[in-house]
C-alpha cells in the first residue's frame, strides 16, 4: 500500500465506525434482555435471544468496510468495538456491584439485565473479536481470488466462516459444562443458522451500500500487500 493511500482521508469511514460500535453495544447490552420464541412454518417453534436479530448488522458493516476500505481499516473498527465491549462489561459490573439506596427497589432488575456471568461476558467479547476478524479476512482473500467479481459469494462466504467461529466460541466458552452437549450443539446450530440466513437476506442492502460508498469515496480496495496480523491498528 502506498504512503498516499495509507494516509488518505475518507468522508464516511468515521461515521460507519461510530454506527458499527453503536450497533454492537446495543446488540450486546439490550439484545440479551429477552429470549423469544416464534413459530416458523415447516420448522416449528424456534427460541432465540433477541439480540440475534441485530448482532448480524455488525457483520454487514464488516463486509462493507472490508470491501470498500480494506482489511486493515476494518481491523481498526473491530478493535474499536472490542474496546467498547470491554468498557461496557466493566461499567455493567461496577453498576451491579454498587450498593443500592434504601429507597431504590430495582436492584434485582438491574442484576437480571446487566449481571452477566464472567464466562458469558468473556465468551461474547472473544467470539465477537475472533469472528469479525475471520469474516474480514475471508472476504479480503476471496476478493483477490475472484478478482473483485461476484460480491455475493464473498459476503455470504465470509459470513458463513465468521458466524461459525463466533457461534461456536461464544456458546462453548459461556455454557460448556453448564448445558448438556445436546442442548449446547442444538442452540449453537440454531443461532448460527439464524444469523447466517439474516445476512443472506440482507445481501441486496449490502450491494447497495457497497456501490454507493465506492462511488462516494472513489475507493475499491484490494488487500494485495496487506499484513493480515490481527494484532495491529495500522491502516
Amino acid at each position: 500500500m502506498s504512503q498516499a493511500s495509507a494516509t488518505r482521508q475518507f468522508r464516511y469511514y468515521d461515521l460507519i465506525l461510530g454506527a458499527y460500535v453503536c450497533v454492537l453495544l446495543c446488540a450486546n447490552l439490550i439484545g440479551p434482555a429477552k429470549v423469544s420464541t416464534v413459530t416458523v412454518p415447516l420448522i416449528g417453534d424456534v427460541t432465540f435471544v433477541a439480540g440475534v436479530l441485530f448482532f448480524p448488522i455488525s457483520y454487514l458493516f464488516g463486509d462493507v468496510l472490508t470491501e470498500v476500505y480494506g482489511y486493515a481499516r476494518d481491523r481498526r473498527v473491530v478493535w474499536s468495538g472490542f474496546a467498547a465491549l470491554v468498557f461496557a462489561a466493566i461499567m455493567a459490573a461496577v453498576i451491579v456491584a454498587l450498593p443500592p439506596a434504601a429507597a431504590w427497589g430495582d436492584q434485582q432488575a438491574v442484576q437480571t439485565i446487566f449481571g452477566s456471568t464472567p464466562r458469558i461476558v468473556t465468551g461474547s467479547i472473544i467470539a465477537f473479536w475472533t469472528g469479525s476478524l475471520v469474516n474480514s479476512y475471508v472476504l479480503a482473500k476471496m476478493k483477490l481470488w475472484t478478482h473483485g467479481r461476484w460480491l455475493w459469494t464473498r459476503t455470504i462466504g465470509s459470513t458463513l466462516c465468521g458466524e461459525l467461529v463466533d457461534s461456536v466460541l461464544f456458546y462453548f466458552i459461556a455454557f460448556y459444562g453448564v448445558w448438556s452437549m445436546e442442548q449446547l450443539l442444538t442452540v449453537t446450530a440454531t443461532q448460527y443458522v439464524l444469523k447466517t440466513v439474516w445476512e443472506v437476506v440482507m445481501t441486496p442492502v449490502t450491494y447497495r451500500l457497497v456501490a454507493r460508498l465506492k462511488q462516494a469515496e472513489n475507493s475499491d480496495h484490494y488487500d494485495r500487500d496487506t499484513n493480515f496480523t490481527p494484532f495491529s491498528l495500522r491502516t
